[in-house]
């Protein structure tokens, strides 16, 4: 999910950051210090789920927990993966400095429709609670894909394949991260429902 450095055109990476910039700017000037701590775990468990990979023939994919960071931290999410995509580039060189913003867009503006998909959980309906939990986990790694592929086709037609074969992969990642979601949003909604923002006890 992370695009490296020197892939991406100037004027994709200059755009993007300002944009991230803005954003970053914006949501630690609306940021609580209630808000804090929760923003912080929720990067620290970004960070720690992009090191579990999944084989998948040749290649592997990794996890995201977009749904999940977005589950907990709301809008705050984005500066959530914002900061660990920061650490994993300096010390691991996962992405970069130079595409931070452009990864930040991908990955962390997705994240936020975790917290939709909770309050739309908050029924007494079990079954469409979980439906709700893995549209959590579903719907931001699907946006992210989505997104990935439209910036490699905005930056050249040699990568139009890469942009395809992107969605193919990345279709199982979905699943997948929708299924965790799900499986621990229920959880917690049933054992510890305070911990989810707008989230009654099913």
């Amino acid at each position: 999910m992370h695009i490296s450095e020197g892939v991406l055109k100037p004027e994709i990476l200059v755009p993007a950051g300002i944009i991230t910039a803005g954003l970053t700017a914006y949501l630690l000037y609306k940021i609580k210090p209630n808000d804090i701590v929760r923003t912080a775990c929720m990067s620290a468990v970004f960070f720690v789920g992009s090191f579990v990979h999944f084989p998948l023939g040749p290649s592997s994919l990794h996890l995201v927990l977009g749904g999940v960071v977005g589950a907990f931290s709301g809008r705050f999410a984005f500066l959530s993966i914002l900061v660990a995509l920061l650490f994993q580039g300096i010390f691991f060189g996962f992405g970069g400095l130079s595409t931070l913003g452009v990864n930040a867009l991908i990955i962390g503006l997705p994240a936020i429709f975790g917290a939709y998909f909770v309050r739309l959980g908050n029924q007494n309906n079990a079954l469409k609670a979980k439906l709700f939990y893995f549209l959590a986990g579903f719907v931001p790694v699907a946006i992210s894909s989505i997104l990935l592929s439209v910036v490699l086709l905005l930056n050249g037609d040699e990568f139009r394949a890469i942009a395809s074969l992107v969605l193919l992969t990345n279709s199982a990642l979905c699943v997948i991260e929708g299924l965790i979601c799900a499986l621990l949003l229920s959880f917690i909604a049933k054992t510890y429902p305070e911990f989810l923002p707008c989230q009654k006890s099913l």
